[in-house]
């Protein structure tokens, strides 16, 4: 017993301490892409051709990447011959609105006077939710790599609960759905009828390409390409799978505690 408590103070505690302090990411990992239009050559499409879900366009002076439906596979980065296209370490990826999930070079004026993200909830919404958030998860046909991300912020590395939010087994003591997955055909009615089963007011958030956009099997005649064809959505976390803190700092985010607001 003696060397169980020696080897657990050794330990120290285990909690991320995330969003007080910035988490320290592998070198490799892959975070919000960097796109450099004024590299492109003329007429070169290496990128758009390597894509396999469509998510990099180009065209003279201008490149852009969907979030929604990139894999995050660095395909493009591997076959563009100019070095236009790259990733950073920033892990903050989540949305509220599908559209800002379109990353663009040259970069758009930013819609907010100083380029913020906004993710917090309405007033109201955050009275009810600020505390204590209840989400019902489901994977609609996911292979099973976000469902493991989404899973994993239930231990004692990232302790979801510490925010107040918590998964529940039953959509009527749910708060909102955590979706998974290209929404199958199979799954398409499920969704519909967990979702109906959830109390107004209720929230959805997507989590992965495949319950964004359809992911790697987007247009596939036994796919609905995403949760908003089936259930309006609050949040999207782009990925495949997205990292643990890009789910939490969306999770939490949308309930007003970023980085600024948790100090």
């Amino acid at each position: 017993m003696l060397n169980i408590f020696r080897a657990r103070l050794h330990q120290g505690a285990r909690t991320v301490q995330f969003p007080d302090q910035e988490p320290t990411l592998p070198p490799r990992f892959r975070g919000r892409p960097l796109l450099d239009a004024s590299r492109c050559a003329d007429g070169c499409t290496a990128c758009v051709d390597a894509c396999p879900t469509g998510a990099v366009t180009a065209g003279p002076d201008r490149l852009a990447l969907d979030l929604a439906r990139c894999l995050f596979c660095a395909d493009c980065v591997e076959a563009c011959p100019e070095g236009a296209i790259g990733f950073s370490s920033d892990f903050r990826l989540a949305e509220r609105a599908r559209s800002r999930l379109l990353v663009r070079s040259p970069v758009p004026t930013p819609t907010t006077p100083d380029g913020a993200r906004e993710l917090v909830l309405a007033k109201e919404l955050l009275r009810l939710f600020g505390r204590s958030l209840k989400l019902r998860v489901i994977s609609t046909g996911g292979c099973g790599g976000c469902e493991a991300e989404v899973n994993v912020l239930g231990t004692v590395v990232f302790d979801l609960s510490r925010f107040g939010i918590q998964y529940v087994a039953s959509p009527r003591h749910a708060d909102g759905l955590l979706i998974t997955g290209p929404v199958t055909s199979h799954m398409r009615e499920a969704l519909r009828k967990t979702y109906d089963a959830i109390p107004e007011p209720r929230l959805v958030i997507a989590v992965g390409a495949c319950a964004i956009s359809g992911g790697p099997y987007v247009d596939h005649p036994e796919v609905h390409n995403g949760a908003d064809s089936t259930v309006p959505v609050d949040l999207y976390v782009p990925g495949c799978p997205p990292h643990p803190l890009t789910i939490l700092e969306g999770l939490i985010g949308l309930l007003g505690r970023t980085r600024e607001a948790a100090r």
